[in-house]
């Protein structure tokens, strides 16, 4: 008999290994965007550039500053988001795990024992008695045989819920490498802000203290005096302006890392950042598809199909087996002794005929499910090519404002020469100084505000294209 159980339940094992699950065909839908990058005055000829595609460069060939590496390699060990990621990576691989093992049969020891007085009125024999009995089995215990794939739909649904979590670890991972980056970056701009605004401070506190002894000596008006004050105060403006945003700078990069930054990894300016690569975008069908969160809602596409598979198996009998053999006896010594042996066999059909509906609905909002995790996956796919064309918009156009701002710093500091030159031989008024020197700060802030543009959409090119 022992035979014959282990038979049965091998037998139920293999029907369940040779279950066809009965989720539909995936094929993988069709991207819905052009076929090539955006054209036109704002776009490079990419078509011409080479080098090694960004979804192929890891962020340590990328950035090329050993204190912006160092910063993201802290990041990276610290970021409470990433950690959270790969916290409910490792959750979705149980969940997967739990799956699995539905497929094949729990075979569990079970062991009880019961003592039991029985009064004369109830006791068989007539007399009171003490009743006594022990039972140790090893079998399984509900397990259903897969027939019609539920479980393997099931399973696969898992398994591709767990694969869109590496792939959502893996997106959280290239969007902090990135922000790392960013904030990096407006720190080393906003600290070279405040070193432009302290030397124009005093440079103006010079002036003002020259105006003011020429006024005292009679030869330059109250009104040049003014002028010159409005000018230190603007910059003293600036100064605790751009002061206070090199502290919310540096608070904001410790919060992204995750710990407190040492002080020899923060920028000192843009001439301690260095340059970033330059990268080619290559094409949408291939960026487009490497890219995480691409990956992760087609991972979560596919999850809903195959749940389709278990809605359509739910119409369809379900089969499961109790099965056991052991020993029973009423005395515990007895329970290893000849003639104890004990077994049970309980298959269970179960066959549903009224539902009232219950499982055309489950398989409807299945396969509803289905269609909205298609909708987003064209939506991400609309969103991530939206994003490229952005960045290579302004990749293409910002090498000319970078020229175009540089000759204009040029000029303008030219023009502040000579309208000094001119306030001092007496030939203008001091009004035409104070325009030029404000023009000249502008002129200058506004560098430095290109400069940063052309560097973080460097870091967002690496990110959109699916750098690692």
């Amino acid at each position: 008999m022992f035979r014959k159980i282990a038979i049965l339940s091998i037998a139920g094992a293999f029907f369940a290994g040779c279950s066809t699950s009965m989720a539909p065909r995936y094929s993988r839908p069709e991207a819905p965007v052009t076929a090539a990058w955006p054209t036109g005055p704002a776009y490079k000829n990419y078509s011409s550039m080479t080098g090694e595609p960004a979804a192929e460069l890891t962020w340590k060939r990328f950035i090329v500053n050993p204190q912006l590496q160092k910063l993201i390699g802290l990041a990276l060990a610290n970021n409470r988001d990433l950690r959270v990621a790969a916290l409910n990576v490792e959750k979705s691989r149980a969940q997967f795990r739990i799956r699995r093992a539905d497929l094949l049969p729990t075979v569990a020891a079970a062991g009880s024992g019961a003592v039991q007085r029985l009064p004369a009125a109830v006791s068989l024999s007539g007399q009171d008695m003490i009743a006594r009995n022990y039972n140790l089995s090893l079998g399984l215990s509900s397990y259903e045989i897969d027939l019609f794939g539920r479980i393997q739909s099931l399973k696969d649904q898992a398994l591709e819920q767990y694969l869109a979590t590496e792939q959502a670890q893996r997106s959280v991972q290239i969007s902090l490498v990135a922000e790392v980056a960013n904030n990096y970056l407006s720190l080393a701009a906003d600290r070279e802000r405040l070193k432009l605004a302290l030397e124009t401070l005093e440079s103006q506190q010079a002036s003002y203290r020259l105006i003011q002894s020429r006024f005292t000596a009679g030869a330059s008006s109250e009104l040049d005096l003014r002028q010159a004050q409005t000018s230190v105060d603007a910059a003293r403006v600036d100064v605790a302006r751009y002061t206070t945003l090199v502290a919310q700078d540096g608070n904001l990069l410790t919060l992204v890392v995750g710990n407190q930054v040492p002080a020899e990894l923060l920028p000192s300016g843009f001439a301690a950042v260095g340059t970033l690569r330059e990268l080619p975008p290559g094409v949408p069908s291939d960026v487009l598809q490497r890219r995480p969160d691409v990956l992760q809602a087609e991972l979560l596409l596919k999850a809903a199909n195959a749940n389709i598979g278990a809605a359509r198996a739910a119409f369809f009998p379900r089969i499961t087996l109790n099965t056991s053999i052991g020993t029973s006896s009423d005395q515990l010594t007895g329970l290893f002794s000849p003639g104890s042996l004990a077994w049970g066999f309980a298959p269970q059909f179960t066959l549903p005929i009224f539902d009232y509906g219950r499982n055309k609905a489950g398989l409807t909002a299945a396969e509803r499910d289905r269609d909205i995790y298609l909708a987003r996956y064209e939506k991400v796919i609309q969103n991530a090519f939206r994003e490229v064309a952005d960045a290579l918009a302004q990749n293409g156009t910002v090498g000319e404002q970078l020229q175009a701002q540089q000759s204009l710093t040029e000029a303008t500091s030219e023009s502040y020469r000579l309208a000094q030159a001119r306030y001092q031989g007496g030939v203008t008024s001091y009004l035409n100084v104070l325009d030029s020197q404000r023009s000249l700060y502008r002129a200058q802030q506004g560098l430095i505000s290109v400069n940063l543009t052309r560097l973080s959409n460097q870091v967002t090119l690496f990110k959109v294209l699916g750098g690692e």
